[in-house]
């Protein structure tokens, strides 16, 4: 790790009532980490009974939908102009389900469960390849093994029926 103000490479000191934390010799500077913020989306059809996974342009997976947090903007206002972007749809209601810290793309996800307007998707070709329906059974079988979905998934499934 590095000083993000003077590029120094960060060594781990004690900070009262922190514990232990990045440190520049240089700036004489505590450096917290920074990371991005990211909401993930379980998106349901009005009648709890579907997932809906897109595939983005290039990967031949179907995943989540998904979107960073603009400065600014707030994880609820992701989770409408995300899902409005990519589909065209509007999010009847959604729900907050926790997060989790993916570190492949040093990013803290905020996952949540999203219900969808009823109607055709109508994709933004620029992101998204294709959408589908999914079984809550298809949708599991269908997401990456051991992924921070799965585990967005597999939490959302066991709420969704109670989702009001």
């Amino acid at each position: 790790m590095y000083c993000t103000e003077c590029g120094e490479k960060l060594t781990l000191m004690f900070a009262n009532g922190e514990g232990i934390i990045p440190y520049c010799k240089n700036c004489k500077q505590y450096r917290f980490a920074q990371f991005a913020t990211a909401v993930s989306m379980v998106v349901t059809n009005r009648n709890k009974d579907k997932i809906l996974l897109a595939k983005h342009v290039g990967n031949d997976d179907f995943i989540l939908f998904a979107g960073y947090v603009k400065k600014g903007e707030t994880a609820e206002k992701t989770v409408t102009r995300e899902f409005k972007e990519e589909t065209k749809l509007n999010v009847v209601k959604y729900k907050y389900m926790g997060s989790r810290y993916h570190e492949p793309k040093n990013v803290l996800m905020l996952g949540y469960i999203v219900m969808a307007e009823d109607g055709e998707p109508v994709l933004n070709e620029k992101e998204i390849e294709e959408v589908k329906w999914f079984s809550f059974d298809e949708a599991i079988a269908t997401i990456r093994k051991d992924s921070t979905a799965e585990a967005f998934l597999k939490n959302a499934l066991a709420e969704i029926k109670n989702f009001k």
